[in-house]
């Protein structure tokens, strides 16, 4: 799988020597994504984000995910995690979703990762819509979502569940420009 270039960041694939940062990436952001992520929890641990690698290697293989890694150009330095999943092959529609680690926030690292997830799906995936759907509340979120150049659809009533209750969800769209 060739990376994919994101301005200053590189979105490529996760490897096992990923693990330590990834963990203790999503350890250190618990006050930020770990209200919204509902996998992220304060004991996070590297078999873990082992195990989500190997989830996110068969999914990539199957077609029913492509998740990356968000790093700085260098691709070493883990800031974050994105991707494409949900994919609605009848309709050629997916989900794109993102989180970057509370040392890397503020740095446009997500939205970066949107324009490249983006252009993956229309132009590898051939999708012809990409959603992010975001719970309501998650005003950094929306705010990357907008920035990014998604368009803000609507609330939606119960759209997500978060630690299994149902919550009010923002629908952004992007489509080929």
């Amino acid at each position: 799988m060739t990376p994919l270039p994101a301005g200053s960041f590189l979105l490529r694939p996760f490897i096992a020597a990923d693990a330590p940062a990834f963990a203790a990436g999503v350890r250190e952001s618990m006050d930020s994504v770990g209200l919204w992520m509902t996998w992220a929890h304060a004991e996070y641990s590297e078999q873990q984000a082992l195990s989500w690698f190997d989830w996110c290697d068969a999914s990539r293989a199957d077609g029913s995910a492509h998740e990356f890694g968000i790093f700085l150009a260098d691709g070493t330095t883990l800031v974050g995690g994105g991707g494409l999943n949900q994919l609605n092959a009848v309709n050629g529609f997916c989900n794109l979703g993102y989180w970057v680690r509370a040392s890397a926030q503020r740095r446009g690292a997500a939205a970066a990762a949107v324009g490249a997830l983006s252009r993956y799906a229309f132009e590898q995936l051939n999708q012809s819509r990409v959603e992010i759907v975001i719970a309501a509340g998650n005003e950094p979120s929306a705010a990357v979502a907008r920035k990014a150049g998604a368009t803000h659809e609507c609330l939606a009533r119960n759209r997500l569940k978060l630690r299994g209750i149902c919550v009010d969800a923002h629908v952004f769209s992007m489509i080929p420009s």
